[in-house]
């Protein structure tokens, strides 16, 4: 496997782990938002006033699930812009950032993900880490928080 290779496989892990990361925060926002909806519908017609307020209650907790779903599902279809058979030569959504203290790859804000021991980020591309990185070259540096980094590889 030429070096080019392995860079587009890694890429495409780390594009996989962050979809099937979000795939499991997805179903858990689903499965809330029904749980809620139904404690809600089974407490109809129950002594009308009492379970009101719990009724309005459980509504309101959908309503925040299914909010959050919502963003969920625009993150989603911000990964899956990403092209993984394409290497980035710049900062940009896509790029899998190694700088000398830390790796990112820019899609969506997900925390740590490991593949084979490695740790990288995964940051969005709304952050104020990226907007200090976006544009930048292998060699260049960049300034986040008063520490300045050097980008050695971009793919």
């Amino acid at each position: 496997m030429n070096m080019l290779t392995q860079e587009l496989e890694m890429k495409r892990r780390l594009l996989q782990e962050c979809i099937s990361k979000l795939n499991v925060q997805m179903k858990a926002a689903k499965d809330a938002m029904d749980d809620a909806q139904e404690s809600a519908n089974e407490h109809q017609g129950a002594m009308e006033d009492k379970f009101e307020s719990f009724r309005e209650a459980c509504q309101i907790q959908r309503d925040m699930y299914a909010r959050q779903l919502d963003e969920l599902i625009t993150t989603m279809s911000v990964l899956k812009r990403i092209n993984a058979t394409k290497t980035n030569h710049d900062v940009s959504l896509g790029a899998v950032v190694q700088t000398e203290l830390q790796n990112y790859f820019i899609g969506t804000s997900l925390g740590e993900i490991k593949i084979e021991g490695e740790s990288y980020y995964a940051i969005s591309g709304m952050s104020p880490l990226f907007k200090a990185m976006a544009g930048k070259s292998a060699g260049e540096n960049f300034i986040f928080r008063d520490k300045s980094f050097k980008i050695l590889e971009i793919f």
